[in-house]
């Protein structure tokens, strides 16, 4: 929990991030512990064999991987898994790589154990010394390949240092093999130790631990403890840390340095710490990296613990019981024993060393370092010293660590602060009289957060913050916090539901949680911890919007919550919090609406015109959600919002607008934000029903919107359609509240300048204007539109027109899509209404052909299919249209408009993009199962609701290839729906998405080998004929369809026609590709042969037209799609062996596979000459002048 650092992501980065629920830890044993002996027997089958043995290896790895959670559960079995491994390490006859392969398996046991457990499981008698240390000298450690074998041996040969003989009784009076005295065994361990202090990779780390362990035996001790210290002093003077080699050096140097001396004894050792200790004050490690720098804040409190005594301070503070049961219970335990109540000391005063001194300096600077891993190391150092101090200088090093919190220390100096004072307050060394100290610096803490450009630091200071909370709660005795415990409670839930970052607001509810358990004495604390736990406060929205009212309805938290949104969230430096916070104070206006009208309101008046850009921003949003928040709570009393907040508050709300704009903010830097909160304050001032109607701030509040809509394009694309979305809501809340007559009309000056202003502004050259003007005249009331009905929809109706200068305005066309289906929904339907006042019988066609026609806007550019867009707004008008038709007035549909309707949706529902696939699926299905209204004219209704099934409504995933196409392709049978299902399918099974190709034409297939009969088969031909005639120069259904063509020839879905000659579905596929044959698109061109070479297998004239067009493609202008023509000619004829006579069949073929097709056409043309001969088809005749690329 302590250990987060700062989180410097973009805005609301949270919002990102999913909650993964962990699984219970529900294994209760070693269920694979046979599995795992088979594949460990097997090892000296595989060992040989790369495959086999990656396999094994693999297999081994994901069983002990799931053990990770729970590795005591392979305790019981640890013995006897090592045992196998290491019968095949003491078997001579073993091969090396078997060796190798059995230290791999037991290092995947020490990973998933820990090493600490598992290395007490080697064998360590005296006999095993001398194997292991010269199996471990055999060793290459530069070889990268085997380094589990040289980590596995190291911890062997240091746990065989355990043992108590003296290792001169090893070496006996015996030579080596050329008479000389052999090396003692003590000489050569001291030597390997050294060797791998300095290599690059992991036994580094279990080599550190082999020093610690053979150091400290009595017999080494006395004879090299001194020569290793001087060769590692020496070491770390004459090494440098300026390259990587030199840092893993110096690495392995500190790590044996700092493990010797804390499995050391203190009088063997104290006599060299002064020396040690000089030595890394004078080498001055403060630019090193922060590996070395942790190590050496770890060897100076290693250093400082040997330099004091052993000992218990008797003055720490201790706690009586901790039993939680008991806390919950209430019951009172026995009085601790604290300095308070102790009469008299019993201390123990003795000489503390300078030097103790200089490494307390060393551990409080650590605590200010930018890493988190060096001021967690300094921290429990910290700690650690404190306890072996006497009482009044451990208040000293308390006094230091508060000094930690000044407001000019950076934040990395609060956060190892805070790490320092819950190693303190967990080690019972933080007196309970320094909690008047401690409790404001830690409440500070919990809410530190400083900017810095983009973005802000102190995330990493109040999750440590959040620990020393955690560590208080299991430190003291409920009553030595019961004067700080609604302090803490406050802070810690603000926190917890407030923060930004998901770590800070997690490690808040645990913090809480921690209290609540062992104090007793949080307020409401069950039912908080309840609602506030780890997975609720994950989702930041839920923590504002619902966590916080939840937790605003106890008295004790409300005003504390409150004060902390308007003092620290609503100038937050991210936008999201701002908006976030301004919402939570609309929810919590409620628990405290006095306070929030007479002290919050005023302040936010004052904020709302300050010159802090991000403050005023956050507080004229506030100021309008407080004011529509006081306006329903004075609707429950029937009182208006005015009798709730003072006049002059009245006064400040409506010159806000009027303020900004005297000092010009709505332009430059910030404009943007200024724009976008105005909009917002209209908007709830507007509901709010404040009572400024004919006032002249109405004619400002209008002017603000229309300039906005003007400028849009001068907007930043992160926050146009904020900003849009802003202004329409506000004009729609403007309009509804101010412009209408107590008639219940609108105000005809005001009707005819907006309408015609948004008319004229659909007519602008600014994209973002057009869609300004269009959602504007989509959110006038119904009385702001009546007796305009038809202007407004011949203006949109003219935007939605594409044009060769505005094909890319598709957003335009989008938005007034939108805004026709809005028009006439608020206008009514009436069948034998007027067009200007109503959706009536004169006007339906014309609305639904530019629909219908909309959804026919393929507009592509650099960002894709942006026509989706405005099919996507037509099939959503189209919906909303024909339910408002429906139910007042189902007379005005006719069927052709229903069935064109349908067969468009059954299009748009077989197409391959996902989303608009999923949206019109189940617009189509919403509509044939609606029953109020029921929609009239559905063809072929009984056979749909057999294929849509009710409860497809829910349950039909239309978004995946593999659940939709199955019941799209099923309206291929239905005659109303088959030319578009089958037109929208086309462009799914000649795509580019695998998933979508394989899934459509599956369900294609299936549907074609369930045609009952020949007449059917003939249908479905024909209407394939009609989209290749229709679509023939529209490449996005052209390739398709070719690609198509040639799955449905492969597959053999038109073998029956194979045995008929010339048949005219197949003559009409051929003279269709030859047309295709034209293009110069090498893509177009590939898929016209793969057609070709499909139509080879139907037999007479087509079959030598075939021949004739793939012998032009030949020789024609590019050389790739001459090779590609003979590459498929040459499959081709493996495939269809039948379409050519045998003898010549070998020729062709070898020609056609042995020839450089891309090589000179002069070249090429005798050989293509001959194949013509041997097929026995007319030779194409050069030409000098033609359009034709081919020759």
């Amino acid at each position: 929990m302590a250990l987060l650092e700062e989180n410097k992501g973009s805005p609301g980065a949270d919002e990102g991030e999913t909650d993964s629920i962990t699984k219970a830890c529900i294994l209760d044993g070693f269920t694979e512990v046979a599995d795992t002996r088979d594949l460990i027997c097997s090892l000296p089958q595989v060992h040989g064999d790369m495959r086999p043995r990656e396999v094994t290896t693999q297999k081994f790895k994901l069983i002990l991987d799931r053990y990770q959670d729970q590795p005591h559960l392979l305790d019981p079995h640890l013995g006897s898994l090592f045992s196998l491994l290491l019968e095949f390490v003491r078997n001579e006859k073993s091969e090396l790589s078997l060796v190798h392969l059995s230290f791999q398996f037991l290092y995947f046991i020490s990973k998933v154990r820990g090493f600490k457990r598992a290395m007490h499981r080697f064998p360590h008698e005296v006999a095993d010394v001398l194997p292991v240390l010269n199996l471990l000298s055999q060793q290459d450690p530069k070889d990268c390949k085997t380094w589990e074998t040289r980590y596995m041996l190291l911890l062997w040969l240091s746990m065989t240092c355990l043992n108590p003989f003296d290792f001169s009784r090893l070496d006996g009076i015996l030579e080596s093999g050329v008479g000389k005295p052999r090396e003692p065994t003590m000489d050569r361990i001291m030597d390997i130790a050294k060797s791998y202090l300095c290599v690059v990779d992991s036994p580094r780390k279990a080599a550190s631990l082999l020093v610690a362990n053979f150091m400290t035996r009595p017999d080494v001790k006395q004879m090299c403890l001194g020569d290793f210290l001087d060769w590692s002093l020496t070491t770390i003077s004459q090494t440098s840390d300026d390259s990587v080699t030199n840092v893993r050096v110096l690495d392995g140097v500190l790590q044996s340095l700092a493990k010797l001396f804390k499995h050391g004894k203190r009088d063997d050792l104290l006599q060299y710490a002064p020396v040690v200790l000089k030595c890394l004050q004078d080498k001055n490690f403060s630019g090193s990296s922060e590996l070395l720098r942790k190590l050496i804040v770890k060897l100076s409190q290693r250093l400082g613990l040997t330099f004091l005594k052993p000992r218990l301070a008797d003055w720490r503070y201790q706690r009586g019981s901790r039993s939680l049961a008991a806390n919950l219970a209430m019951t009172k335990s026995a009085a601790p024993v604290t300095p308070e109540e102790t009469p008299q000391e019993q201390e123990e005063y003795y000489d503390i060393p300078e030097e103790v001194e200089s490494v307390i300096d060393h551990l409080l600077m650590g605590l200010r370092d930018k890493e988190t891993i060096v001021r967690w190391s300094a921290a429990k150092g910290i700690g650690r010293l404190t306890g072996r101090l006497p009482k009044v200088l451990a208040n000293e090093v308390v006094g230091a660590v508060l000094e930690c919190f000044s407001f000019h220390e950076t934040e990395n100096a609060w956060h190892g602060g805070c790490l320092a004072l819950a190693e303190l307050g967990r080690r019972g060394l933080l007196m309970p009289s320094r909690l008047t100290e401690v409790v404001p610096l830690i409440l500070k803490s919990l809410i530190y957060d400083k900017k810095r450009g983009t973005h802000s630091v102190g995330a990493n200071v109040r999750d440590a913050a959040c620990y020393v909370c955690w560590s208080f709660a299991r430190a003291y005795e409920p009553k030595e916090l019961k004067p700080y415990v609604n302090q803490i409670a406050s802070s810690l839930l603000i926190t917890a539901v407030f923060d930004r970052s998901i770590n800070c607001r997690r490690a808040a509810s645990a913090a809480f949680q921690e209290n609540v358990g062992r104090q007793g004495t949080f307020p409401h604390g069950i039912g908080i911890v309840t609602t506030a736990d780890y997975y609720a406060v994950g989702n930041l929205s839920n923590c504002y919007l619902k966590i916080s009212v939840y937790i605003a309805a106890f008295p004790e938290y409300t005003q504390a919550m409150i004060d902390h949104l308007v003092d620290m969230k609503i100038n937050h430096w991210d936008g999201v919090i701002r908006e976030l916070a301004t919402k939570a104070l609309h929810n919590l206006t409620p628990q405290a609406p006095d306070y929030m009208a007479t002290t919050v309101l005023p302040k936010l008046l004052t904020m709302a015109v300050g010159p802090d850009l991000q403050r005023r921003h956050g507080a004229i949003l506030a100021c309008g959600e407080v004011t529509y928040a006081l306006y329903k709570e004075g609707r429950k009393s029937e009182r208006e919002v005015v009798d709730l907040i003072s006049p002059e508050c009245v006064d400040a709300l409506k010159s806000i607008h009027q303020k900004i704009q005297d000092r010009k903010r709505y332009r430059g830097f910030g404009g943007e934000l200024m724009r976008l909160a105005i909009c917002g304050l209209i908007e709830k001032l507007s509901l709010s029903k404040m009572p400024f109607k004919n006032d002249p701030v109405i004619s400002g509040w209008q002017w603000i919107l229309d300039n906005t809509i003007e400028t849009l394009h001068l907007v930043s694309s992160k926050a146009r359609d904020d900003i849009l979305s802003a202004v329409v809501s506000a004009l729609m809340a403007l309009c509804e509240e101010y412009y209408q007559t107590e008639t219940g009309q609108a105000d005809a000056e005001t009707q005819d300048v907006l309408v015609s202003r948004y008319i004229n502004g659909l007519q602008s050259a600014q994209l973002l204007v057009r869609c300004g003007s269009a959602l504007a005249l989509g959110c006038l009331p119904a009385f702001m539109i009546h007796g305009k009905v038809e202007q407004i929809f011949e203006g949109l109706q003219q935007m939605c027109v594409v044009t060769q200068k505005d094909r890319t305005f598709s957003e335009a066309r989008r938005d007034a899509i939108k805004s026709i289906a809005q028009v006439f929904v608020k206008a009514g339907v009436c069948a034998n209404g007027t067009p200007d006042s109503c959706l009536c019988s004169e006007n339906v066609n014309k609305v639904y052909e530019l629909l219908l026609n909309s959804m026919s806007d393929y507009t592509t550019d650099s960002r894709g299919d942006i026509g989706a867009w405005v099919r996507e707004a037509a099939m959503s008008s189209l919906r909303d249209l024909t339910l408002l038709i429906s139910s007042s007035a189902p007379e005005v549909l006719t069927p052709d408009l229903v069935k064109c309707m349908m067969a468009c949706l059954a299009q748009q529902a077989a197409e391959k993009i996902d989303r608009y696939r999923a949206h019109a699926g189940n617009i189509f299905v919403h509509l044939l199962h609606s029953t109020e209204p029921a929609v009239p004219h559905i063809p072929h209704r009984e056979e749909l609701l057999i294929i849509f099934p009710v409860e497809t409504t829910t349950s039909l995933d239309w978004k995946a290839p593999s659940h939709a196409f199955q019941y799209i392709t099923q309206l291929l049978g239905l005659p109303e729906y088959q030319y578009h299902t089958l037109l929208g399918l086309t462009v799914s099974v000649g795509g580019i998405t695998e998933s979508t190709v394989q899934f459509s034409s599956q369900s294609l297939f299936k549907f074609l080998r369930k045609i009952p009969d020949n007449a059917a088969l003939e249908q479905f031909e024909e209407v394939l004929l009609k989209v290749f005639r229709d679509h023939l120069h529209n490449d996005r259904v052209c390739i398709p369809i070719l690609k198509m063509l040639d799955q449905l020839l492969t597959m053999g879905c038109f073998e029956i026609l194979t045995t008929q000659e010339n048949h005219p579905f197949c003559m009409e596929i051929l003279n269709l590709c030859k047309q295709c044959k034209k293009t110069k698109d090498p893509a177009k061109l590939r898929c016209c042969i793969s057609v070709f070479c499909g139509l080879i297998q139907f037999q007479g004239d087509v079959r030598k037209k075939v021949w004739s067009q793939l012998l032009l493609l030949l020789c024609h202008s590019g050389c790739a799609i001459r090779q590609m023509a003979a590459d498929q000619m040459y499959e081709m004829l493996v495939t269809y062996d039948d379409v050519v006579n045998p003898e010549v069949l070998g020729e062709i073929i070898e020609l056609l596979s042995n020839t450089n097709w891309q090589s000179d056409l002069n070249t090429l043309r005798p050989l293509r000459n001959q194949i013509c001969d041997w097929l026995e088809v007319p030779q194409p005749q050069l030409i000098s002048k033609g359009p034709s690329p081919a020759s």
